[in-house]
């Protein structure tokens, strides 16, 4: 049987090609997230719809696409059909009765970042959209938000105007409401109603951020599953105020001026299915009590507090995520049991506080400690010890030094991957590391010797810093680097070596030995590393003579050799492909 003809074929490929070309030619509507996605401009629609705007394009489904054209004024021509209308970016100052009352079948309307104000708004038109779901006026100048709005929306967007004041009816009353956003505006408690709410029963996302409010609004829908109250001028929550938030997921209260004495132990305590607290950059002093029990994540950073109480997170044991930095807390005021029971925190922030050791009584099954920026000036022997799960350490710009850090103090983080004892008073490479770990950095402090064996076993270990330290090549036992398997940055920077280290690993990649005492590079000096990509030695002592161009020849990898740069005699030839030496990394 022969194969169709080319002729025969034709027709089908005329017509999956319009096909393509039409789908390829479709606008996206900007932003919005819940409604069905808007159908394409068909070619040719300009002429089937003569009512289309000049500036604007138009599809045979009803959208209207007239954002960022430089309006000035609402668009006229607009056919009644009109589903979706788009006049975002523009500069309309004024909508009338008249310009939308007959836009019976409107869905959407997109108004955001234009010069609206509320007197050049008239609002008793939207009252007659009875279709109308999506309403979004950001980024405009109205003082007031529409007194009226109609019973069919979905969303409203009033976010970055000068709101001052809500209406009882521009809210209220809608079955259908979803979702309002009322952040960055100059709403204050006095420029509520108190039922702003009411009829309006299935309402879950509300964000009022960044006003004046200086109390919790009152008679919020039950319906509410994410609230933003963040940057506010909080100072207190009346009792009672989330009682009836049962299916509140997320809380947000951040940057606000609450006080241990603007809540209670029942504030949050009904909040049963609270999942993302945020009540970070506050006056607190004391962890608050009465935590509901299935929080997750619990912002308390950048607030005043000096104690955990034995039971303030008693009842959290689903938390996962505990964030307590940049606080006055001191070893002594977090009491031994604060973290006891709570089995499943895995991530613990402390660090920017006063701690003067390790604190007792840590969560035993963290995965994630974050304890730098402290006054801890000593590790014993079994301050770590109970941490068995523990992947990540950071202990960086304490005060630690080397006689204070017992040699078994790590003995029991057989799973730990990355430490950080950077900025510390640290003479010694510590002893017994974990051979579990595959990040290590101690830069910034006095290391002056690594002991012998002190890596000894580390095959896992995969990139180490001990940048701006006093190490030279005699202080570093024969064989360390060679016994890294695994290591492919080495970071040796700003210390005192004289030469290339002539023990390194053949699994290197980058090594950096910028800022040092090296005179030479022989040519033997990079056999063993075939596989390196940067090669950083810029600040040394070479000159033109001391450096073997050879030594580079084999590394067919290489793609960064930074030697330039504050050595002796300035720039000097590369010798890979006729290129010179590459100052920086690319």
């Amino acid at each position: 049987m022969s194969s169709p003809t080319h002729s025969a074929l034709q027709p089908l490929t005329v017509l999956l090609l319009a096909l393509v070309l039409v789908r390829c030619q479709a606008p996206l509507e900007p932003g919005q997230e819940d409604e069905e996605e808007l159908n394409v401009t068909i070619k040719g629609t300009k002429s089937e719809l003569p009512e289309c705007p000049q500036e604007c394009s138009c599809t045979a489904e009803g959208a209207v696409d007239c954002a960022g054209v430089g309006l000035t004024a609402f668009p006229a021509e607009l056919s009644d059909d009109a589903r979706q209308l788009s006049l975002q970016n523009n500069k309309i100052e004024t909508i009338t009765v008249e310009h939308i009352s007959h836009l019976h079948q409107l869905e959407t309307l997109n108004l955001q970042n234009n010069w609206l104000t509320t007197d050049g708004l008239e609002d008793e038109g939207f009252a007659m959209l009875e279709q109308l779901s999506y309403l979004y006026l950001a980024n405009n100048k109205l003082t007031s938000a529409p007194r009226v709005l109609p019973p069919s929306l979905v969303s409203a967007d009033f976010a970055a105007n000068q709101l001052a004041a809500i209406y009882p009816h521009t809210f209220g009353h809608k079955p259908k409401l979803r979702s309002v956003y009322l952040h960055n505006n100059k709403l204050t408690d006095a420029g509520l109603p108190h039922h702003m709410f009411n009829g309006s029963g299935n309402l879950e996302i509300l964000t009022m951020s960044s006003n004046f409010l200086q109390t919790v609004p009152g008679n919020l829908p039950s319906t509410l599953y994410r609230l933003h109250l963040k940057s506010n001028k909080l100072e207190q929550i009346p009792a009672g105020a989330f009682d009836n938030l049962q299916n509140l997921r997320e809380l947000y209260l951040q940057n606000n001026h609450l006080s241990n004495e603007g809540m209670d132990n029942e504030t949050f305590s009904q909040l049963n299915s609270l999942e993302y607290l945020d009540l970070s950059n506050n006056n607190l002093s004391v962890v608050p009590t009465g935590l509901p029990r299935n929080l997750l994540l619990l912002h308390l950073e950048k607030n005043s507090i000096r104690s955990i109480p034995g039971d303030a997170l008693s009842s959290v044991r689903n938390l996962e995520y505990l964030l307590l930095h940049n606080n006055m807390l001191r070893s002594r005021s977090i009491h031994p049991a604060a973290f006891q029971g709570l089995k499943k925190l895995h991530t613990l922030h402390i660090y920017n506080n006063l701690l003067e050791r390790v604190p007792r009584g840590l969560p035993r099954r963290a995965k994630t400690l974050m304890i730098l920026h402290n006054l801890i000036s000593e590790i014993g022997r079994n301050d770590l010890a109970h941490l068995f799960t523990l992947t990540e350490l950071n202990l960086s710009y304490n005060k630690l030094t080397s006689p204070r850090v017992h040699h078994e103090a790590f003995r029991k983080l057989r799973m730990l991957e990355t430490l950080d004892l950077s900025g510390n008073g640290l003479h010694l490479l510590p002893m017994g590391l974990p051979r579990s770990l595959r990040v290590l950095e101690i830069k910034n402090n006095q290391l002056n010797s690594i002991p012998d064996g002190a890596l000894s076993g580390m095959g896992n270990l995969q990139k180490i810093i001990l940048s701006n330290n006093q190490l030279k090549l005699n202080s570093i036992y024969q064989g360390a680097w060679m016994e890294l398997s695994a290591l492919a940055t080495l970071d040796l920077s700003d210390n005192q070596l004289s030469h290339v280290p002539s023990d390194l690993p053949e699994s290197l990649e980058y090594l950096y030995l910028q800022s040092n005492r090296i005179s030479s590079v022989p040519a033997s000096a990079f056999e063993g590393t075939p596989d390196i990509k940067g090669i950083y030695l810029r600040f040394n002592r070479l000159s033109v003579h001391s450096v073997d161009e050879s030594s580079f020849a084999h590394l067919s990898s290489l793609q960064v050799l930074d030697i330039s740069a504050g050595n002796t005699e300035g720039k000097h030839e590369e010798g890979l492909d006729g290129d010179k030496m590459m100052e920086e990394e690319t």
